[in-house]
C-alpha cells in the first residue's frame, strides 16, 4: 500500500496543470504543442507501466495457481 500511495505522490508531481495546454489558453501555439508533447510522453510512460504491472500481476497469479495445482497433486 505504501508502495501505491507513492506511486500516487510521484503521478501528481509530475503531471501539467490541465490548464496549461488548454484549448483557451493565451499560451503561444509553439509552448502549448511543446507541453502537449510532454504530456503525450508522460501518458505513454504511464502505459508502458501499467503494462508492466499487469504483466506481473498475471504472472504472480500464474504462479499461484501452479502452486495450489501442485499442492492438490500432493495430498489428492
Amino acid at each position: 500500500m505504501a508502495q501505491r500511495e507513492r506511486a500516487k505522490s510521484k503521478q501528481a508531481a509530475t503531471r501539467a496543470p490541465a490548464s496549461l495546454a488548454s484549448p483557451g489558453s493565451t499560451m503561444p501555439l509553439e509552448l502549448r504543442v511543446k507541453t502537449l508533447e510532454i504530456e503525450l510522453e508522460r501518458a505513454r510512460a504511464r502505459i508502458r507501466e501499467l503494462e508492466a504491472s499487469r504483466v506481473e500481476a498475471v504472472n504472480r497469479i500464474d504462479w499461484v495457481i501452479d502452486s495450489l495445482h501442485n499442492v492438490v497433486e500432493k495430498h489428492g
